[in-house]
């Protein structure tokens, strides 16, 4: 029997407030256990929450950027249920009116070997607050409970159950992680607890309209383990169901070390949390004008970023997608293209589009490489957007060739704070010029065509590695310094004649 999974996810975003949802509390990262617990997080007799206006524009800038509905009235709700680390015994929610309804993400990936796209639809996304941490080491034998991150403000973002592979789920996933950082909201750290998803995953036989029994696995906190969890419960689904057993709604949790997933309790529906409306808090109204001035301060979106990259500036989508991969890289981009440009003034589209292309290359291959081996941020790369356009100014004036500019962007990355003529520098304290002049490299030509008839034989007779073999000379000739096409243009030439 062949299978179709179904997937939906819920991703809780901690929203990048200085204070609490509710409190004047901090939200500050690192602070020793139980420090940045107000009264308000705490539940203590007689005290009030107060809605954080923050909060509300991380969740109004959430709904316009996925074209979704901002609720003009939002309604907050208690979400009743035990745990040792939530203070009242029950979550400030909302559930029957959201702040955020509908929209979508689109989103794109590789399957197979082959490019894919999709449109998620979103259900909803709300604002609530975090309950704290339970603590399980150094207690012998005890639980230890932090309230530090009780109230924190998150917003849950749900999606349809769009999603068909681990992969797919993967993608939306990353998307939704690269915009909410576009858009400030959140800051993403997965590994601080900022950002993680929860995912739906049922199977049903293919061509079933009615979906299998889901299960949830809760707090996935990396894409790697995202993957790994869903992957695991697919095939722990379909072998139960072929097994003649019946798949069990349940809340699951996902163990690293075992790549497994495990029980941990019945899955709740909303009946079972006894949902109403907080009492201490009014209805959330939103104004068409909040909403207008929010709107007026957005950023551009990734999407509509794109679209302009590749309009403007003839990048291809893979390209385009690379540079906007986050808003820093895409601006870091956009100045150093501006400082290319004053360099060498573009004369016409096709020359723009020619540094724009030198540029994106650059960016995102040597200098993808050198940030990830270095493990830093692109605005913390050691080559500013400035020396980065200098060096290609470099190549496109025939100054240096490519290989050679590689190890000057090698060295520049070794020398934080180089100012922007290091580049000119560089070149001529090693003699790095490129030989473009044309009796200069005739001369070398002729002096190498004359030293390997042989090569000069088998290229006549049809042997193309002949030809590069030449090439190779000359450039040995030159100690690398021979303008490649120069040297091919010649070469053809004098071999044609």
């Amino acid at each position: 029997m062949q299978w179709e999974v179904v997937i939906g996810l819920e991703t809780h975003a901690q929203l990048a407030t200085r204070s609490k949802i509710f409190s004047g509390a901090s939200t500050a990262f690192g602070a020793a256990p139980n420090t940045q617990a107000s009264p308000v997080d705490l539940a203590l007799p007689g005290v009030l929450p107060v809605m954080n206006r923050a909060a509300v524009e991380c969740a109004i800038r959430l709904g316009l950027a996925v074209g979704a509905q901002v609720a003009p009235r939002s309604v907050f709700a208690r979400k009743n249920y035990f745990y040792p680390d939530l203070p009242k015994g029950y979550q400030i929610s909302q559930y029957e009116i959201p702040v955020v309804a509908g929209g979508s993400l689109d989103i794109a990936w590789e399957e197979g070997g082959e490019p894919r796209s999709r449109t998620v639809r979103l259900t909803r996304a709300h604002l609530e607050e975090d309950a704290g941490k339970s603590l399980h080491e150094d207690f012998h034998g005890m639980s230890g409970i932090d309230l530090n991150r009780a109230g924190t403000p998150l917003l849950e973002i749900v999606s349809e159950p769009d999603m068909r592979s681990s992969r797919e789920a993967v993608a939306y996933a990353r998307a939704l992680h690269a915009l909410v950082i576009w858009l400030g909201i959140c800051d993403g750290n997965m590994q601080e607890g900022s950002f993680r998803c929860d995912a739906n995953v049922s199977v049903r036989p293919l061509g079933q309209q009615a979906f299998g029994t889901r299960c949830e696995i809760k707090n996935l906190n990396s894409f790697r383990f995202l993957e790994r969890a869903i992957d695991f419960e697919v095939r722990r689904q379909i072998e139960l169901i072929q097994d003649g057993g019946t798949v069990v709604q349940e809340t699951r949790l996902y163990d690293p070390d075992r790549d497994e997933t495990r029980s941990m309790r019945s899955k709740e529906d909303a009946q079972d949390y006894r949902y109403f409306p907080d009492p201490d808090l009014p209805p959330l109204v939103i104004s068409p004008d909040w909403v207008a001035a929010v709107r007026a301060a957005l950023p551009e979106l990734p999407q509509a970023l794109r679209a302009r990259f590749q309009a403007e500036l003839g990048l291809s989508a893979y390209d385009a997608g690379g540079l906007t991969a986050s808003r820093q890289l895409a601006a870091w981009f956009e100045r150093a293209l501006a400082a290319l440009a004053a360099l060498l003034p573009p004369p016409d589209a096709a020359a723009r589009q020619a540094q724009a292309k030198l540029l994106a290359n650059w960016l995102l291959t040597d200098m993808a490489a050198a940030l990830n081996r270095d493990g830093i941020e692109i605005d913390a790369a050691p080559v500013s957007p400035a020396l980065l356009a200098r060096l290609c100014a470099r190549i496109l004036d025939n100054t240096v060739s490519g290989k050679i500019a590689r190890e000057l962007f090698a060295a520049l990355w070794l020398t934080p704070g180089a100012p922007d003529d290091a580049v000119d520098r560089e070149i001529d304290a090693r003699g790095l010029r490129q030989i473009s002049d044309t009796a200069e490299l005739e001369a070398m030509v002729d002096a190498v065509l004359a030293a390997n008839p042989k090569s000069v034989e088998e290229f006549r007779a049809g042997k193309d590695k002949a030809f590069n073999a030449l090439v190779g000379q000359v450039m040995k000739a030159s100690r690398g310094k021979a303008n490649p096409q120069a040297v091919n243009d010649l070469l053809r030439r004098r071999l044609a004649g």
